[in-house]
């Protein structure tokens, strides 16, 4: 039972049906209950990271942006076995893309905001998202990270410029048609991930 799953009862399952609904599948999709709890999942996480550390603005945005990235949401949308309980349209019923399964994880958090108030979706993420493993999260895609922090932040195009030079190559990283960082590896995408990790310090003080 989908309740049991989640560990919340819903007093208006219409909202869990919303929540869990595709719009490929119906016009009563999630798509405004994923809009809703975006804010509120990011500042849930933001809140609890305040409390629970005491490092600057930096660390909280870039630990932050790990917990509420599309590719961790998805994997809670796994741990809670949702697969079966998500409604899809018939073109979508081989598998659910990643994308999909964050929403579904953000909607789920509106869905128990509207239903039951704030506590009981700050129930819901601290069970289920392991906040206090913050300080174990090793994340060295840099350029996945850089761009997490950069889509939340910024309203901008991004880019790398990367060229071989002399022993190896050089990459560049613009937003809009500012260079932010420059940094040289041996081959393309350790230049462009040192690049990203730059960046990330530049812009985040990190």
């Amino acid at each position: 039972m989908i309740e049991e799953k989640l560990g919340y009862h819903f007093k208006d399952g219409k909202l869990c049906d919303r929540a869990l609904t595709h719009a490929s599948k119906s016009t009563e999709n999630y798509e405004r209950l994923e809009f809703l709890g975006d804010s509120i999942l990011d500042f849930l996480v933001g809140e609890y990271l305040f409390k629970a550390s005491s490092e600057g603005e930096g660390f909280l945005t870039v630990t932050r942006s790990h917990f509420v990235s599309e590719n961790y949401l998805s994997q809670i949308f796994d741990r809670l076995n949702l697969q079966d309980d998500i409604k899809l349209g018939k073109s979508m019923k081989n598998s659910v893309p990643k994308a999909v399964k964050a929403d579904v994880i953000e909607s789920i958090i509106a869905a128990i905001y509207l239903d039951g108030g704030l506590a009981q979706a700050r129930k819901f993420i601290l069970k289920n998202f392991q906040l206090e493993t913050f300080k174990s999260i090793e994340n060295d895609n840099y350029k996945s990270r850089l761009q997490e922090l950069v889509q939340a932040g910024f309203k901008c195009a991004i880019k790398y410029v990367t060229q071989k030079v002399e022993g190896g190559y050089e990459a560049s990283f613009y937003m809009d048609e500012d260079k932010i960082s420059t940094a040289f590896g041996e081959d393309k995408l350790s230049a462009e991930q040192a690049c990203a990790k730059k960046a990330i310090t530049i812009l985040f003080k990190v």
